[in-house]
């Protein structure tokens, strides 16, 4: 384990397991489906135990799945770096390393991962040199996306094999609910998953969901929306296992999971919301309809990249579903108006499903950021 990486990443956890989420699905894809070796390098790794209980916490080096986990700590060591170095979401490395990448004979591809955005000034900034001034060092910028030419989104190979395996096998989903001791879906049930950030829209989103006609089941994994969920039930401490109730709405608090079995969440729910980046990008690829709550900031910028992405997601659907879809979101992520309009989101399951099903193949024919990135790197190499 001591050996030089072929690859080295560094994540500082800043944004709510996202940012580890996703150089945890990056780091474990190159070394199972490239077979390189990789050293991910966190400076949080109790988050990274979140989403992968066989990790110690308190080891500052161990072995998972492949992957050379490092504590990143303050000094940092002294380290040969690799031939690929990315810095996620902007991340600035050590001095001393940055120092050794100077000294490299070989230098690095330095690669700077950037946040996923649909904008489109994306496109053109994908895969721009970076020259360092006062350094012979050269920084790439790479960006996923949702079209040609950018990096593409995070896919595993077959995952959507997978996904249709698990659908289409009622035994697999029956063992599946049986582990979280929830019961299978009712019929005529809507099964519903809820991933946010807190939302004032909730309250309203509950009693739309309380008056339905239809029973609804709403799965809660862990996280910051849970305080909402109490405040809703006045049940304060909620827990995994919790059980709350309120006319057709039935809502089940369940664990903060791994992504495996987060994936299979996704897909076994008729609808999904989901928020920031990393839980995003896999309700896409679960092809069911899904609601996206994105990382608030300051003076209401993120605002641009929801309505970019509904630009693109939106552009093949039918005017009315369209502006339904829409609306709905734009209620969700400003905290007011989602009880009304989830009753005219919704009224569009049938058309729903079948996009999200269309929009999972049109997002794989892009390639996969792996592949993408695998390649941009043996170019510069």
């Amino acid at each position: 384990m001591s050996s030089t990486p072929d690859w080295d990443i560094f994540c500082n956890v800043i944004d709510n397991y996202g940012d580890i989420g996703i150089c945890w699905r990056l780091a474990r894809q190159l070394v199972a489906e490239r077979g390189l070796s990789v050293r991910l390098w966190v400076d949080d790794l109790p988050s990274l135990k979140k989403m992968c209980p066989e990790m110690s916490p308190g080891l500052p080096l161990q072995s998972i799945d492949g992957v050379q986990v490092r504590h990143w700590s303050k000094p940092f060591p002294d380290e040969q770096p690799a031939a690929v170095v990315i810095e996620a979401f902007g991340c600035e490395l050590p001095g001393n390393y940055i120092e050794a990448m100077v000294g490299s004979v070989q230098k690095p591809v330095w690669i700077n991962l950037e946040y996923l955005s649909a904008e489109k000034w994306v496109a053109g900034c994908h895969g721009l040199p970076s020259p360092q001034p006062g350094l012979p060092l050269v920084k790439y910028f790479i960006f996923p996306g949702f079209v040609p030419e950018t990096g593409g989104l995070l896919l595993e190979n077959g995952l959507l094999q997978q996904r249709e395996n698990f659908r289409q096998a009622p035994h697999a989903q029956a063992q599946f609910w049986a582990e979280w001791n929830v019961p299978a879906p009712r019929s005529g049930e809507l099964r519903v998953s809820l991933f946010g950030y807190e939302n004032q829209a909730l309250a309203a989103l509950f009693d739309a969901w309380s008056m339905s006609e239809q029973g609804v089941c709403c799965l809660v994994p862990e996280g910051r929306i849970l305080s909402d969920v109490s405040t809703c039930f006045s049940q304060p401490d909620l827990l995994p296992g919790a059980l709350l109730s309120k006319g057709a709405l039935e809502v089940r608090v369940i664990p903060f999971v791994e992504q495996a079995r987060y994936d299979h969440l996704l897909w076994a729910c008729d609808c999904n919301f989901v928020r920031g980046e990393d839980s995003f990008v896999r309700a896409q690829w679960a092809g069911r309809p899904f609601v996206w709550q994105i990382y608030p900031q300051q003076d209401d910028a993120h605002f641009n990249k929801l309505t970019a992405f509904l630009d693109i997601y939106c552009e093949c659907l039918p005017a009315e579903v369209a502006h339904d879809v829409r609306h709905f979101w734009e209620a969700w992520n400003r905290g007011a108006g989602a009880g009304k309009a989830w009753e005219r989101f919704w009224r569009h399951r049938t058309v729903l499903d079948a996009h999200a099903q269309r929009w999972a193949k049109h997002l794989a024919q892009n390639g996969d950021l792996v592949s993408n990135l695998v390649q941009f790197c043996k170019n510069k190499l």
